[in-house]
């Protein structure tokens, strides 16, 4: 196993490591003499040095984050309450609705993102079901307006001459202004179709950690007359708290690396407002030939989502049992340093 995980894991991560840090341009082997160690070179031009370069990287960062911050708590409230639903006691035909509510999960992604190209067109089902309410709907693939600013200018904003301390004030070749802009239309659709999707599986992982919940300790919380939203605050959820941390990382990850649903919705367009870093680092090797800077926008990608991850395992972190360690570990230090046992630590 250790041979098998080392030559198919350990070695392409190297050998993409490497990519990374030298000038191959896809054309024979990475490690051929005309190959040149290039040092933090890939790095520097899309994260520091002012060009395309930089400003598509920044920008499909922008579009990911703004993905991120919708897709993960909206695909975890749904599942969640799909996995509260489909749980109840007095709900009939709980097979048919699990496999129904999961179903999208195990069907082809590609041929999902090509069904919701149809419902989202011009003349598709969305269009028609606003257009019965007195609402035009977008061309919602061919719209790159963020949501934000179509709220600012609803509110009177003027978008076409926004604030200067916005326009004027640029962070990674993006002005402020850009940066504040939200997901576009474009995306908006994605975001239903990831949402719609996802929910399923974690519905799975949410309704296998309900049911470990033993039923007495909901029955004795309701005969200390609690409502149901105190039992679902106080009881449930406080012991969902591990599927929740594993939900949520499996969201975080699989956020950061959407790829199939863009490539085949609208590879980045309209004005690259769905350009992800994932999809890039793909433009960016296999039809620029800019192997280097493809590699270098997925290790920065990896960093990403192992922040990410220890800043959610932070947040979610039981803080009573944090502070026993914390003590624990004060007690021992000053038991090696022959003081005694610290006030904290008592």
């Amino acid at each position: 196993m250790i041979v098998v995980l080392g030559l198919f894991l350990v070695v392409p991560i190297l050998m993409a490591l490497w990519v990374s840090l030298s000038d191959w341009n896809g054309q024979g082997s990475p490690f051929s003499s005309g190959v040149h160690f290039d040092g933090a070179g890939n790095y520097e031009q899309i994260v520091t040095e002012p060009g395309l370069a930089q400003s598509d990287f920044m920008t499909s960062l922008r579009n990911n984050a703004y993905y991120v911050l919708f897709v993960v708590p909206l695909q975890t409230a749904l599942a969640l309450g799909l996995a509260l639903l489909v749980n109840g006691r007095r709900l009939k035909g709980k097979g048919f609705f699990r496999t129904a509510y999961y179903f999208p999960a195990v069907t082809s992604s590609v041929a999902i993102s090509v069904v919701f190209l149809f419902i989202f067109s011009s003349s598709g089902v969305v269009n028609s079901l606003l257009a019965k309410i007195g609402v035009d709907g977008p061309a919602w693939f061919a719209d790159p307006r963020g949501i934000i600013h179509l709220a600012l200018g609803a509110l009177g904003v003027n978008t076409d001459a926004p604030p200067a301390a916005l326009a004027d004030t640029t962070v990674g070749g993006l002005s402020l202004w850009d940066w504040i802009s939200g997901p576009s239309v474009a995306m908006t659709a994605v975001i239903a179709l990831v949402v719609w999707t996802t929910a399923g599986t974690f519905m799975l992982m949410f309704l296998a950690a309900l049911q470990d919940i033993p039923l007495e300790v909901e029955e004795a919380a309701e005969i200390d007359g609690t409502g149901r939203w105190q039992r679902f605050r106080h009881v449930t959820l406080p012991m969902l708290k591990p599927t929740l941390f594993l939900v949520l990382t499996l969201g975080l990850i699989g956020t950061w690396q959407v790829f199939d649903q863009i490539y085949v919705m609208s590879k980045g367009a309209p004005a690259k407002t769905t350009l992800t870093p994932a999809f890039l680092s793909y433009q960016s090797s296999f039809t620029d030939n800019e192997w280097g800077q493809g590699s270098a926008i997925a290790f920065i990608l990896f960093a990403i989502i192992v922040a990410m991850t220890l800043l959610q395992r932070f947040i979610l972190r039981d803080k009573d049992e944090a502070r026993a360690k914390a003590a624990t570990r004060r007690a021992a230090k000053a038991a090696r340093s022959g003081s005694g046992p610290t006030t904290g630590a008592a």
